[in-house]
């Protein structure tokens, strides 16, 4: 099963120390070469980002950085577990190591090998016309 982790914590504006890169590399590492972690990247300080919302169908921009929140999404990670509960303990193993916040874990909806097929196919139907 696939599980997004997605990390939350308070923003710094500081970045990690070359120490905390280095265990955050090695855990990447480790849990790359376990077949446990398929992806994973970290975000910039939220004044680089903005937010898009639909109300009633009129669309509204916001650009960061996002004082009024205490706690924004620092980055995620794409997990391969058996199950849930495995899926939260390598949550727990990455929070030993970047410290301070949480991880939202979400099970991801998995298409069916004979549904991925039988859509496959039919683009490549679409594509020859």
């Amino acid at each position: 099963m696939r599980f997004l982790s997605i990390y939350k914590t308070r923003e710094t504006n500081t970045p990690p120390t070359p120490e905390h890169m280095t265990a955050m590399g090695k855990l990447i590492d480790e849990m790359t070469r376990a077949g446990s972690l398929l992806g994973t990247e970290g975000c910039l300080p939220s004044a680089k980002g903005a937010r898009v919302r639909i109300a009633q169908g009129k669309f509204s921009v916001t650009d960061g950085p996002f004082v009024e929140t205490k706690e924004l999404v620092g980055g995620f990670a794409l997990l391969q577990a058996k199950s849930k509960e495995d899926a939260i303990e390598l949550a727990k193993t990455f929070l030993k190591v970047v410290g301070e916040g949480e991880c939202e874990i979400r099970q991801l909806y998995e298409v069916p090998a004979e549904a991925s097929a039988s859509t496959s196919s039919g683009r490549r139907e679409m594509d020859r016309s």
